[in-house]
């Protein structure tokens, strides 16, 4: 028994080094698409009906807090990023620009 258990201790680790997952994690589906943007409000802390003004101050807000220069780590930020990148990408004008125009200098 203890033998059968060690085996299985090795299969899982050399899988694991092999293909970058756990084999327990093969079993879960991949996420929909319906659960990413659940995912995404929910870190950005915005409503289903946010304007593209409301999904960037999320952001900016969200970053402040979670860049490595306040003790925050890049995974963080790249999280954020992708979050407003996936919303902003379910808007109707998802052609415009990410800087917020109100922000720009008039030279």
């Amino acid at each position: 028994m203890v033998r059968l258990a060690i085996i299985l201790i090795i299969i899982c680790v050399l899988f694991r080094m092999a293909i970058g997952q756990w084999p327990w994690q093969m079993l879960k589906p991949a996420p929909t698409r319906s659960q990413a943007l659940f995912k995404a409000r929910k870190l950005l802390g915005v409503e289903e009906r946010a304007t593209r003004a409301d999904i960037l101050a999320a952001h900016k807000r969200l970053i402040a807090m979670v860049h490595p220069d306040r003790g925050g780590s890049s995974a963080a930020v790249h999280e954020a990023n992708d979050a407003r990148d996936l919303l902003l990408s379910e808007l109707p004008d998802r052609g415009a620009p990410l800087r917020d125009e109100s922000f720009e200098d008039d030279d």
